[in-house]
C-alpha cells in the first residue's frame, strides 16, 4: 500500500519519505510545480503535482493511499503573510483531512508544539495543555486552528493522529528551515542571545515517531515529539562548539531586545519586507518553551537522541551540500 506525503520537499517530509523508502514502503508525494526538485531527486517516489490548497489535486493524490503524512505547512515567524498562512496551514489541513476521510485513509497531521500551551523546564507542558500563545502571531494561531480542523473531521469518522514536534535539526534540510538558525549563529557569531529556551530534537527521530504513529497512534490523540531542554544561550554555544565558531558572550536584556523587535516591525512597514528580527520573533525568544514527551515515549517508544548528535549531523549535511 502507498503512503502519501505532503510537504515531501521540506525537512520533516523529506526525512519521512527517505525513512519510508528505507523500510521498503511505496511513497507518493504531493509536490507543487514550483518546489525544489533536489529533495526527491533519485528517489523512487511517485510524484503528483498539485497543492494542498487545491481540493482536486489533494483528492487525486489520495487515491489508493493507505495513509497520508501531512507535513506541508507555512512556517513564518512574523506578522506578515497571515492570510497565506491561514490558507496553507488551516485550509490545507482541512482539505487533506476531508480527502483522507473520504478515501478511508489514516492521517498523521504534523503540527507543532506551538499549537499547545508552553511550559517551563521545571513544569513542562503536555498534550492536555490548552492552547496559549505568549505572542499570538499567525503561525501558532493557524497551527492550532489546523488541529481543530483535523479533529472536526475525526468527529465525523476520520482516523487521524496529531504529532507535535519541538525544534528540529538534522539532515535533508533543503530550504533550510529550522537549520537556518544553526547557520545564522555560526555565520554571524552574535554577541548576545535571547534569554528564553526551548526543546531541541533530531528530525530523524521525529520521522521515526511519525512512522510508529501510523501503526500505533490512537485516533484523535496528540503526541509531543520532544527533545533536550536547553536555554538559547546553551544551545547557541553548542552550535558554535560543534561548528568551530564562537558562541554569544552574554544574554541580552529583554527591554533592549523588545526595542529591536519594534524597530524591525517599523522597518517592515516602511519597506514592505519584514526582517527576521521583529516583535513576534523577539517576543517568542524571551520565553521558556518546554514540553513533556512521556506519552510518546510510553505509547510510541519515542526516544530522542542527544541533541549534540543532531547538531553534528545537520552541520555535516550543510557542509556536504555547500550551505556552510
Amino acid at each position: 500500500m502507498t503512503t502519501l506525503v505532503t510537504g515531501a520537499t521540506g525537512l520533516v517530509g523529506n526525512n519521512v519519505v527517505r525513512l519510508l523508502l528505507d523500510r521498503g514502503q511505496a511513497v507518493r508525494a504531493l509536490v507543487r510545480e514550483s518546489s525544489d526538485a533536489r529533495p526527491l531527486e533519485g528517489l523512487d517516489v511517485e510524484v503528483v503535482r498539485g497543492d494542498v490548497c487545491d481540493a482536486d489535486s489533494v483528492a487525486r493524490a489520495m487515491q489508493g493511499a493507505r495513509c497520508v503524512v501531512h507535513s506541508a505547512a507555512m512556517v513564518y515567524i512574523g506578522w506578515q503573510q497571515a492570510e497565506t498562512q491561514r490558507l496553507v496551514n488551516v485550509e490545507g489541513a482541512r482539505l487533506v483531512a476531508l480527502a483522507a476521510r473520504d478515501a478511508g485513509a489514516r492521517m498523521i497531521h504534523v503540527s507543532s508544539v506551538d499549537a499547545l500551551g508552553p511550559g517551563t523546564k521545571e513544569s513542562p507542558s503536555d498534550e492536555r495543555a490548552p492552547f496559549h500563545a505568549p505572542v499570538p502571531y499567525p503561525y501558532p494561531v493557524t497551527k492550532h486552528q489546523a488541529e481543530q480542523a483535523v479533529l472536526e473531521e475525526v468527529e465525523k469518522g476520520l482516523d487521524a493522529v496529531i504529532v507535535n514536534p519541538v525544534f528540529m535539526l538534522g539532515p535533508w534540510d533543503w530550504k533550510p528551515s529550522s537549520g537556518r538558525l544553526l547557520l545564522e549563529v555560526v555565520r554571524r557569531k552574535p554577541l548576545i542571545c535571547p534569554p528564553g529556551g526551548g526543546d531541541f530534537c533530531d528530525v530523524r527521530d521525529v520521522a521515526a515517531g511519525i512512522l510508529t504513529a501510523i501503526e500505533k497512534g490512537r485516533t484523535g490523540a496528540r503526541y509531543i515529539l520532544g527533545g533536550e531542554p536547553l536555554s538559547y544561550y546553551d544551545a547557541w554555544h553548542l552550535f558554535a562548539e560543534v561548528c568551530g565558531s564562537r558562541g554569544p558572550i552574554r544574554v541580552g536584556r529583554p527591554a533592549m531586545l523588545r526595542i529591536a523587535g519594534r524597530l524591525g516591525d517599523l522597518w517592515g512597514k516602511l519597506s514592505g519586507r519584514e526582517p527576521d528580527i521583529n516583535s513576534a520573533a523577539v517576543g517568542m525568544s524571551l520565553f521558556a518553551h518546554h514540553y513533556s514527551y512521556v506519552r510518546a515515549a510510553d505509547e510510541l517508544g519515542y526516544d530522542p537522541r542527544p541533541i549534540r548528535e543532531s547538531v553534528e549531523a545537520a552541520w555535516a549535511w550543510f557542509e556536504e551540500q555547500g550551505y556552510a
